[in-house]
């Protein structure tokens, strides 16, 4: 009798262990989560702000300035529910004006022009890093939360369901064919 309790408990405790270190495993995903999702914010943030500074700057004609200024200023204002798609419009803005090397050489030729490109080029190119990041933490928090025992326990407590960010970041040829500066 007293073993078979023994066991029992040798059982339960190792249940609970196996729970207790799920429910952590699942809190540090989520955790990672919100760190993946500050750096792709920042980077968003920052390659809207080096558009605009760009766009505003005088370097570029002024249909190309309107087009960028707008798609970056609808990017940075956008609310969270409509922000892949106002990200996605920066994307293809950005691809418009800088689909040729042309546009980048006369960006490079006016005075501060090489800095700008350079800083464009390196925001452009961390987009897609950013998100790819994300988008693996949310694909191994969903992949542990759909395990049954997660559910049954409800070991995710409260938290939402992790959703990635799909947006279009493919950067412009003539940008992401610069080195990094």
């Amino acid at each position: 009798m007293i073993e078979t309790l023994i066991w029992i408990a040798v059982a339960l405790l190792a249940i609970g262990l196996y729970l207790s270190w799920t429910a952590g495993r699942l809190d540090r995903l989520h955790a990672r989560i919100d760190a993946a999702r500050a750096a792709l914010d920042a980077q968003l943030l920052r390659r809207a702000s080096v558009t605009q500074e760009l766009a505003t700057s005088g370097v570029l004609d002024p249909a190309a300035s309107i087009v960028l200024y707008e798609a970056a200023h609808a990017a940075r204002q956008a609310e969270e529910e409509h922000r892949e798609v106002a990200e996605s419009e920066l994307s293809t803005a950005l691809r418009a004006v800088f689909g040729e090397s042309a546009q980048v050489e006369a960006v490079k030729e006016y005075p501060g022009g090489e800095d700008a490109a350079g800083e464009l080029a390196a925001a452009v190119r961390r987009v897609p890093m950013a998100r790819r990041f994300h988008n693996d933490a949310v694909r191994a928090a969903r992949a542990l939360r759909r395990h049954r025992t997660v559910r049954l326990f409800r070991l995710a407590g409260h938290a939402p369901f992790p959703l990635a960010f799909e947006m279009d970041d493919e950067p412009p040829v003539a940008l992401a064919a610069r080195p990094v500066s």
